[in-house]
């Protein structure tokens, strides 16, 4: 088994930044890859959407409250978007380059994972049988990332690394968490 721990930073710019830390870890077990995503902090001020009771696959969650990871194959342009709001939805792109060819990957139906909350505190887990898409024997390279949104509608990105001058999630570089 392969595992590494996380914290995200939020990308550099001048506007306030929520009292908020993405901590986490991710592992890879032959091709089952688990992520576990906690934000510590003042989340009063954030705005999570509540569990729904019929998750569903549904486009741009990045607009609100959104963990993601991107996903690729060692010395391949192809990769994966995956995005899961707290809410339950779910979304899986496969581009065929940088932001190239986006369609949804029709590999996964579902997308189950687990969301806790409390007052200073909320934990996201997602579990993922990765034969779908890839083969155990790949290599795989990640970069985990956040959108957060306040309760005032103001939007922060927040990532492993920031590589470019924007906010730019899809940058191969920073996909550096190597499993």
């Amino acid at each position: 088994m392969m595992e590494q721990t996380f914290l995200l930073q939020p990308f550099p710019s001048g506007q306030s930044l929520p009292n908020l830390k993405i901590i986490g870890r991710i592992e890879r077990n032959a091709n089952r890859l688990v992520i576990y995503y906690e934000l510590v902090g003042d989340l009063k001020d954030i705005a999570i959407a509540l569990p729904c009771d019929t998750p569903a696959r549904k486009h741009e969650l990045w607009q609100d409250t959104c963990l993601e990871f991107f996903l690729g194959i060692e010395k391949s342009d192809r990769y994966w978007e995956f995005n899961l709001s707290p809410s339950g939805h779910w979304n899986v792109y496969r581009f065929d380059g940088y932001r190239e060819g986006m369609q949804e990957e029709i590999a996964f139906k579902m997308l189950p994972f687990k969301v806790a909350s409390a007052a200073d505190s909320s934990e996201l887990v997602v579990e993922i049988e990765l034969d779908k898409i890839v083969s155990k024997e790949s290599a795989i390279e990640l970069a985990i990332t956040a959108v957060v949104k306040d309760k005032n509608g103001e939007v922060t990105y927040w990532a492993l690394t920031h590589t470019g001058t924007e906010a730019d999630f899809h940058r191969r570089d920073s996909f550096i968490i190597k499993l």
